[in-house]
């Protein structure tokens, strides 16, 4: 489950509300470990994922997948447990979607936050110069935009300004090493980020850097790179 530290809180016959689900691929896990008795409602306000996710796991009979945003979003029915996985990092407004996401929990019930610290991501060796410059444009280019590039850090501040209690921060790192089955895939994500034309076309960097950055980064994550870690925290809290 792509959302291991979660484990632990999983019980039969818990209702949970999955904030950003896209496909549902954690929602279906989810549904699994709740059991028959419990329920699992997913939210992306992405529609073409919504209807993949209803087709791949419309065997799960626990599992309901809605396309709906966040704040249009409303249901009479009272969560047990609501969880946002990597979700509030492209958001300019973290602290009203945590806001949102608690008026759907009963009392007593948990916000479980998983999301990134992308300043303090870890390569080793570092990665080519070109993609160096392009991952301090990305991340200027998230700053300019309003996202908060240390989310996962500012996390437990939210949960207690919101008046949450019994706040818990949990590391969840994801580590990927030479060797490792499918760490080419992974440590390769940023060639699929500096695809991004936006970042061009926004001025934060120019398009032959672009082009540069994903050649030069495909052939270090071939060759030379051993280690990349990106820094992911979940954040929990009782209402």
């Amino acid at each position: 489950m792509d959302y291991a530290t979660l484990l632990p809180v999983l019980k039969q016959g818990l209702w949970v509300l999955d904030i950003g689900c896209g496909t549902g691929a954690i929602s279906k896990d989810i549904a699994r470990y709740v059991g028959s008795n419990g329920h699992v409602i997913g939210i992306d306000n992405t529609e073409t994922f919504i209807n993949s996710g209803k087709e791949t796991y419309k065997h799960v009979p626990n599992l309901e997948l809605i396309h709906a945003d966040l704040f249009e979003f409303e249901s009479t029915q009272k969560f047990d447990l609501i969880v946002s996985a990597r979700v509030l990092q492209w958001l300019k407004n973290p602290v009203d979607a945590i806001r949102r996401m608690s008026s759907f929990l009963k009392p007593g019930g948990m916000i479980s936050i998983l999301d990134y610290n992308h300043e303090d991501l870890e390569w080793k060796p570092q990665p080519p110069e070109s993609m160096q410059a392009f991952y301090a444009a990305f991340l200027k280019w998230r700053a300019d935009a309003g996202m908060n590039n240390r989310i996962a850090d500012n996390l437990a501040a939210h949960l207690k300004e919101l008046g949450f209690h019994s706040i818990e921060v949990l590391n969840a790192d994801e580590v990927y090493k030479k060797g490792e089955n499918y760490f080419i895939q992974r440590a390769g994500i940023w060639s699929a980020v500096a695809e991004l034309k936006q970042i061009v076309e926004e001025g934060y960097l120019d398009e032959s850097t672009r082009r540069k950055t994903i050649e030069e980064y495909n052939h270090w994550v071939e060759t030379d790179a051993e280690l990349m870690v990106m820094k992911l925290k979940e954040v929990r809290g009782r209402m």
